[in-house]
């Protein structure tokens, strides 16, 4: 059983603390590591976590760790992964895994050479909804792809708020959520786009609050993006092909789809995740480091490179 250490205790090292306390006898979370030692006690508390630091490195060090999800915030995600790959900790890292593509390089090479296991904490590319989706238009069911739309945006308040857009912390609507709309486009059209527009808006912190892009292909197809932290907009994901389309409520926690038919007719397609769809990441990084694997074959290296690459080419064009 691959044993887990979580890496800072923040809002989304609970919704994965929770998730592993869900799988049962799957896996188990046995320390947590904080650099306030009563923000790792209270965590420890909260989650029946056996052992608590009040530093990274204490956690890292400890034999009874097998595993580690880092949930700094992005600027310190680099070091963080350094740090656990020469401590021999395998690591499944919060999304976007670095600030840069030449540092999302970096960091993929040197696990390989230790010989231990990384991956980027894409979740939605390990949903069956998702693997379901891409069957789908493999099998041509929708025909050829024409363009895809994806659009996501939340408000966020107070301290969150803050460090949401904290230059220093690897703030901005684009590392924040960009990724996720970046991610479901690659997924389906590819991660290499030949042309690349955006537009930003500034936020007072001298970071982007909203952005759109818009994506060209090859093959002549196409896809459209709006992205905020600064404004609410649904999740809504389009897919659009020369049979019929896919529409998405929701593309992030995909649960529901419905394939739209030229002749009039839809089908809906439902697939409930089991727990809330963190679940799949963290059972594929269980499989490939019990396999002795240094990374996954569906949330590849290479796919988390060529984002940073796709979002470093949009930031050039702000002048960032």
């Amino acid at each position: 059983m691959i044993r887990w250490g979580i890496l800072a205790t923040g809002v989304i090292a609970h919704k994965f603390a929770k998730t592993i306390n869900s799988m049962g006898n799957e896996t188990q979370l046995v320390a947590c590591g904080s650099r306030n030692i009563e923000h790792a006690k209270a965590f420890a508390q909260e989650f029946s976590i056996p052992k608590y630091y009040d530093s990274y490195e204490e956690l890292v060090q400890d034999d009874d760790v097998d595993a580690i999800y880092i949930a700094t915030p992005n600027s310190m995600h680099f070091e963080n992964m350094k740090m656990c790959i020469e401590a021999g900790k395998h690591i499944l890292c919060e999304k976007p895994m670095t600030t840069n593509a030449e540092d999302a390089k970096k960091i993929f090479e040197l696990a390989k050479e230790k010989g231990i296991f990384l991956m980027e904490a894409f979740w939605i590319s390990m949903l069956p909804m998702h693997l379901k989706i891409a069957q789908i238009i493999s099998d041509g069911v929708i025909g050829e792809v024409k363009h895809i739309r994806a659009d996501f945006g939340f408000t966020v308040q107070g301290e969150r708020r803050n460090r949401k857009f904290d230059a220093s912390l690897g703030g901005g609507a684009l590392l924040d959520i960009g990724i996720y709309n970046i991610g479901f486009v690659a997924m389906t059209l590819g991660y290499h786009p030949i042309k690349i527009q955006s537009k930003v808006h500034m936020s007072e912190f001298g970071t982007d609050d909203f952005e759109t892009m818009i994506f060209e292909y090859e093959n002549g197809a196409t896809a459209s993006m709006t992205v905020s932290i600064g404004m609410k907009i649904e999740k809504e994901g389009l897919i659009y092909g020369t049979k019929g389309s896919i529409r998405l409520p929701d593309f992030q926690q995909a649960e529901k789809m419905y394939v739209d038919f030229y002749n009039g007719t839809t089908e809906e397609i439902n697939m409930p995740v089991d727990i809330n769809g963190f679940e799949y990441q963290i059972r594929e990084a269980i499989k490939c480091i019990e396999s002795g694997k240094v990374s996954s074959s569906i949330q590849t290296p290479q796919n988390s490179i060529s984002v940073m690459e796709i979002m470093d080419s949009i930031r050039e064009q702000w002048g960032k």
